[in-house]
């Protein structure tokens, strides 16, 4: 049961960083030059907070 609950885990994992680089790479291909943007520098918030959250998801998946 614990090896299904890790691998549905990593699986969520895996999603949301396929969804996070897709995310930023859509950001960053439409982003202007200027970056004063205010919804730019808040979605950059946003997908910086995402991927501190994965990493400490992965780490914590390592450690259990």
């Amino acid at each position: 049961m614990q090896s299904r609950t890790l691998l549905w885990i990593g699986i969520g994992a895996g999603v949301a960083a396929v969804t996070a680089m897709a995310v930023y790479a859509v950001v960053r291909l439409t982003a202007d030059n200027g970056g004063d943007d205010p919804t730019s520098r808040r979605i950059q918030e946003l997908i910086d907070e995402a991927n501190s959250l994965l990493k400490a998801l992965d780490e914590q998946r390592h450690s259990a």
